[in-house]
């Protein structure tokens, strides 16, 4: 064969390969690595034939081209994104509305969203928690419109609670309050609130004495003391006063009453509305998974994958290639690979840092070991509409029920039943993966809820014809006396061996708080991958989705602590407790009365 002709062909595939090496997907070529068998077992993973072609967009340009089937596990991504819940679906759509290939991994095989999925049992929706949809933020009230625009619907709130046979207006109205506690009962309230005017219990250190100080020993015990205990699993008198005197600051009954006599002005700077307070809130007519199911829809026609069914067994980062390889096991068992400049994790901490190779130090593996979390599930209820009631939801405030309260889905939206002539009801119990309220059968569950509805006086348990039961792990992180510093113990490793790994959302970030905050901390990421660096300190949003500039990102890593019930007595680290100058206010969940209307109800 002539020379020329081949010097010819070397030219041209030197050029050609030049241009490859260039391009954003180099690493399709040059940069990927072989699998590394050793980290994932001989035998247990194998690239196969996804069931879809990859769709990849050139982000500097736009520009889309499609890998084949085989080559979609050898792509290189711009983000990784585990869990399809608001955090990472709103990272997934941010990032994809600028072009950035991107792939979410949720393990779930049926439902996006997370704990804000709409779970459809025989075509009546069940929300899990119920979810206001109104935030101060306007950047997240934004996103919601644009995503789901009509198909948002205005809805009054309302809410009560349940005592003793009686239903009391939640926010309390005091005169109607003590006038359903009847004249002894009130007078005897009075008495007690006075009392503890004049005899405050002196440096309250306990739950009980703080809010016994603010409201009198006998509406503590009325409305206070049953709902806190039903959701943290802990008696009052264990709860740190430090944690009520944030819950529920600037509540007291003097304020109570005066928000009961005098109408309330609208404010207009929504960043002064107070959430618990919000007469009406946005909902999507088939509830918060219809947002949800429409991002990921929108993440799609973008070019990014959201794939179900996926659930992460191994977060792996190679040196070698400066990339992120992610291995997620389908409901086959079939192990795949996923490679990511940045990885977005809002898993739990505890089972990322489980997963992470190579290892972090002991001490923040032993700090992820340590993190707690309080469980929850919900009983379904389908019911013959009787007109029983018509809130939103009802606060259980009676000790001799388990339920803690009981969600009117067909009052969030209309649409959330098939037939008219029914209602759906979602009763709440929270509870420890594998206590005995978590173990007992779904039969026996409905029997109990069954019971409990009558019991409640909310529903005859003969009008009940069906139900199911939704169980949700790690639906809180719990604050105990010791989260923050695991957390901080944690953050610190992550922040010193790996920049491009971005924690978002509640379980992500062990951060009790609601889906408009882990939204903005997802937007927030997004625009830190963008730009390349850390413009932003996604520790920095407050339980209201406002972010606070503070100096670098991450400049305050070590302070950034939020309060928390701990158990008297105990105090996380030092004696001075700095943790009270946290400038991320509050953990989002009424654990209380003066909270319990948070903006998702159970939240997120």
């Amino acid at each position: 064969m002539p020379l020329r002709p081949l010097a010819i062909g070397a030219v041209l595939t030197a050029q050609v390969l030049a241009n490859i090496a260039l391009s954003p997907y180099a690493g399709l070529v040059s940069r990927l690595p072989f699998p590394d068998w050793g980290a994932v077992g001989h035998s247990a993973l194998r690239t196969r034939r996804l069931p879809f072609s990859a769709r990849l967009a050139n982000w500097n340009t736009g520009a889309r081209f499609t890998l084949d089937e085989h080559t979609m596990e050898r792509a290189i991504f711009k983000a990784a994104i585990v869990g399809a819940g608001p955090a990472g679906l709103t990272a997934a759509y941010e990032l994809a509305k600028q072009h950035a290939p991107v792939v979410v991994l949720e393990s779930d095989p049926e439902y996006v969203g997370g704990i804000s999925r709409t779970v459809n049992y025989k075509d009546f929706r069940f929300d899990i928690g119920g979810h206001r949809f109104f935030s101060k933020s306007r950047e997240v009230e934004d996103f919601w419109t644009e995503i789901a625009g009509e198909d948002m619907l205005d809805r009054p709130r309302s809410s009560r609670i349940y005592y003793r046979g009686q239903f009391y207006t939640y926010p309390l109205k005091p005169f109607e309050a003590l006038s359903k506690l009847g004249i002894v009962e009130s007078v005897l309230c009075v008495l007690s609130f006075l009392a503890a005017r004049v005899h405050p219990t002196p440096n309250p250190k306990t739950f009980e004495d703080w809010v016994s100080n603010q409201f009198g020993k006998r509406l503590f015990r009325i409305f206070f003391k049953t709902y806190t205990e039903k959701v943290w699993g802990m008696s009052c008198d264990e709860i740190s006063a430090d944690w009520a005197a944030q819950r529920i600051k600037g509540l007291s009954l003097g304020s109570a009453i005066k928000h009961a006599l005098f109408a309330k002005r609208k404010p207009k700077d929504r960043k002064e509305v107070v959430k618990t307070l919000i007469d009406t809130f946005r909902y999507p007519r088939l509830g918060p998974g219809m947002m949800w199911d429409a991002c990921t829809e929108k993440v799609r026609k973008l070019g990014g994958e959201v794939l179900l069914g996926r659930r992460v067994v191994g977060c792996r980062f190679d040196s070698t290639s400066n990339l992120w390889i992610v291995t997620s096991r389908d409901a086959n068992g079939d192990l795949e690979e996923y490679r990511a400049e940045h990885l977005v994790s809002s898993m739990p901490i505890q089972e990322l840092v489980a997963q992470i190779e190579p290892h972090l130090p002991e001490a923040a593996l032993q700090a992820a070991r340590s993190l707690r979390y309080r469980d929850f599930l919900t009983v379904g209820l389908i019911v013959h509409d009787r007109g029983r009631f018509s809130d939103n939801w009802i606060y259980i405030h009676d000790p001799s029920v388990q339920v803690g309260r009981v969600q009117n889905y067909k009052s969030w939206s209309p649409e959330m039943v098939p037939d008219a002539g029914y209602c759906s009801y979602g009763l709440e119990y929270f509870c420890f993966e594998g206590d005995g309220l978590w173990t007992t059968s779904d039969r026996d569950l409905i029997d109990l809820a069954r019971v409990e509805i009558q019991k409640v006086n909310l529903a005859a348990s003969a009008d009940v014809v069906d139900g199911c039961v939704i169980r949700q792990r790690k639906a809180y992180p719990v604050y105990d006396d010791a989260y923050q510093q695991h957390v901080n113990t944690i953050r610190k490793a992550l922040d010193e061996n790996w920049p491009t790994l971005h924690l978002v959302g509640r379980n992500g970030m062990h951060k009790y708080n609601n889906q408009d905050h882990a939204m903005m901390t997802a937007m927030l990421t997004a625009k830190n991958i963008l730009a390349g660096t850390r413009k932003y300190d996604v520790w920095a949003v407050n339980q209201d989705a406002e972010y606070h500039e503070a100096g670098a990102a991450g400049e305050q890593a070590a302070e950034v602590e939020t309060q928390v019930p701990v158990r008297n007595g105990s105090s996380p680290g030092s004696g001075n407790r700095p943790w009270l100058s946290e400038r991320i206010v509050e953990p989002r969940h009424a654990a209380v009365a003066g909270e319990v209307g948070s903006e998702k109800g159970l939240s997120h």
